[in-house]
């Protein structure tokens, strides 16, 4: 994957093309910085942010180029991501694990989604007919192989129902 989502434009804020982004990316304090470059919906659109500050509960940018309402409408809606090399971090973005087969000493199911909890992030792991929530935490996970799409949990009994 070259682009990772960072989050959603969901509205405008003025006149002069600032705009409001949803977003619960763990590094966005790298990301939303003016001269950072971002993309928008599934075309991947390209655009630098000028200007960010933080209000209420929304990441507001402003970009390079776009500097009126009208210029910026046509990307509302859509979702916001940056290209995956565009910065470096220790670790797997959360969407690195997203379709990795799980193992314990069997196959668990393969990790659909992440959900953001208060404490920690937790694995969304279904199966054809089943659906685990592991904590996403060193402790309870054993290995990770990119390549190979696998993620190996640590035995633990009832972390995941054995049948």
């Amino acid at each position: 994957m070259d682009f990772i989502y960072v989050g959603k434009f969901v509205n405008t804020h003025g006149l002069k093309g600032e705009i409001r982004i949803i977003s619960n990316f763990a590094y966005k304090d790298i990301v939303f910085k003016p001269g950072f470059a971002i993309y928008f919906g599934q075309t991947k659109k390209g655009f630098t942010i000028k200007t960010y500050r933080k209000h209420k509960m929304y990441d507001m940018v402003t970009l390079i180029g776009l500097d009126k309402i009208e210029d910026v409408l046509p990307y509302k809606g859509m979702d916001v991501f940056i290209k995956r090399n565009s910065i470096k971090i220790d670790g797997l973005f959360d969407e690195d694990y997203i379709g990795l087969d799980v193992y314990t000493n069997h196959y668990v199911g393969t990790v659909y989604n992440i959900k953001k909890g208060k404490a920690q992030d937790l694995l969304v792991i279904k199966d054809k007919d089943k659906q685990f929530l592991v904590p996403k935490v060193d402790a309870l996970i054993e290995k990770v192989n990119i390549q190979d799409k696998k993620l190996w949990l640590k035995e633990i009994g009832g972390l995941v129902d054995e049948d």
